[in-house]
């Protein structure tokens, strides 16, 4: 029965899912699609923006040799470089900052200044950090910011570096994130308890087949999204009046106190420079339409489908793991002779629980959200793929040979996170030097946990003793699903 109510529970988020992904689709599409019609008058993004790349590298070529950019970026590294002794300089350097801004509020008003720039003074002195600890945090968020000061890199080039190896370096990590993305994602729980919703082998290949098509679809307008964005940027935004901004600058400026997008006159000189203007990344799908002159209604339709993403991952999430903890160990390890009631009970009490676990996880902010997703993806790649490619694939798995090799690839890629991943460093007190392994970052960790998950499987497997004639069936009946004769057929073949 419960069983039952797995599958009917697994069937109605599926459907909720179906909705929540047509207006994810719909909403991450329209955009690009008008974009495309607008500047290509095709609506195919994926085939045809690269027309809109060649314009944006001309347009890149015209920016960077403009000596009014590079002066720009030499007044940031500048302020850069004055940050950087601010903080050397703590606790001194702050109560220097806070005289600075008393003596200049003294002489605004003793020079009967307009009350505005006496204004401005005073929030500059209310701004000023109340304590050096809090001082360090804000002038270290100000120094990431100044990231600017650095050569603009082309868009079009290919892992680009300060040098050859730099360049390397970037590849390196790039094929190790996707190593992982592709290995978490065969390995992660809520997508394979999906199989469970379709009748059949043949309708399960079917629903694969579309759920590829689709999300190949999405991830292959990501490029566009990007291209389009910057050829936005680059043509109607940068080398434009200070006193004509778009619209659309001033109205997304004004949220979170500008730190999502600012534009500023660094230069003075009332032009804009590519360098004076900072954009967040996680506001360009969201302000997309704005940016590319399209109504604004637009914006509310990717957010709906932005929404629907985030929910339907965390209702399938937050089902597959409840009903493991309530199934799989309360019923199948702790209390066997659980009745049905109780064990609905307890998968009730387990959504619960593991929701409010990952709200406080979430309100610490340990990383960004890139970060986070992608760390999943190596943990699940680094406890799961092994023991689940090799325990349908190599029938000469053992059971406990499978358990060890989880527990070794969790525990490897989660010890290369803890050594090497600010916050968790943090968190577990680790104290030196941050030493990365093939200089692999912490996101990628499942590079090394996907190897050590392999090598104690296969050799646990081999010094134990062969499975039974059940466990060997049982591997079939996964291999070959459709009864004995299939099994049978298959073997005789």
């Amino acid at each position: 029965m419960l069983v039952c109510s797995f599958l009917g529970g697994m069937k109605a988020v599926t459907w909720t899912q179906v909705a929540q992904y047509i207006i994810l689709i719909i909403a991450y599409l329209t955009p690009v699609v008008l974009l495309s019609v607008k500047h290509t008058g095709v609506p195919l993004p994926q085939l045809v923006y690269g027309t809109a790349l060649q314009k944006v590298t001309a347009r890149e070529q015209e920016i960077f040799n403009d000596p009014k950019e590079d002066a720009v970026r030499r007044i940031i590294g500048e302020r850069a470089a004055a940050i950087r002794e601010k903080i050397d300089g703590l606790p001194r350097s702050l109560e220097q900052e806070r005289g600075k801004m008393r003596l200049s509020l003294q002489q605004l008003r003793a020079a009967n200044a307009p009350p505005k720039q006496i204004q401005a003074a005073e929030k500059a002195l209310r701004d000023v950090p109340k304590d050096p600890d809090l001082a360090r945090v804000v002038w270290n968020t100000e120094l990431a910011a100044s990231g600017r000061a650095e050569p603009p890199v082309a868009h079009g080039a290919v892992f680009a570096g300060r040098d050859q190896q730099a360049s390397d370096v970037a590849r390196r990590n790039f094929i190790a994130l996707l190593f992982c993305l592709m290995l978490g994602t065969a390995g992660l729980p809520h997508i394979l308890t999906r199989y469970y919703t379709t009748p059949s082998v043949k309708e399960a290949r079917q629903s694969v087949f579309w759920s590829l098509f689709f999300i190949f679809l999405l991830y292959c307008t990501a490029p566009a999204v990007a291209v389009f964005v910057k050829y936005e940027i680059y043509h109607h935004l940068v080398g434009s009046d200070f006193a004509k901004l778009p619209a659309w600058v001033a109205q997304w400026a004004r949220i979170d106190g500008g730190s999502l997008l600012s534009v500023t006159d660094i230069n003075k000189d009332g032009i804009v420079q590519l360098a004076e203007v900072a954009i967040h990344p996680d506001i360009i799908m969201l302000a997309m339409p704005e940016i590319a002159g399209l109504p604004y209604i637009l914006t509310g339709l990717v957010a709906a489908g932005g929404m629907a993403a985030a929910l339907s991952t965390a209702d399938s999430l937050l089902l597959t793991i409840a009903n493991a903890l309530s199934h799989d160990f309360y019923y199948g390890i702790v209390n066997p002779r659980a009745s049905t009631a109780n064990r609905v009970a307890i998968s009730k009490m387990a959504l619960m629980l593991v929701a409010s676990a990952a709200a406080i996880a979430a309100s610490q902010r340990p990383g960004n959200i890139l970060f986070m997703v992608s760390a999943a993806f190596s943990l699940a790649a680094s406890g799961l793929f092994p023991a689940l490619l090799l325990g349908i694939f190599w029938k000469r798995t053992s059971r406990v040979a499978a358990g060890l090799g989880m527990l070794a690839g969790l525990g490897v890629s989660f010890y290369y996170m803890v050594i090497t991943h600010p916050w968790l460093r943090d968190f577990f007190f680790v104290k030196g030097a941050v030493n990365l392994w093939w200089d692999i970052q912490p996101v990628s960790a499942g590079v090394f946990g996907v190897p050590a998950g392999f090598a104690v499987i296969i050799i646990g497997s081999l010094l134990s003793p062969s499975v039974d004639e059940k466990t060997a069936r049982m591997v079939d009946s996964i291999r070959y699903p459709g009864g004995d004769d299939k099994i049978t057929a298959r073997r005789d073949g």
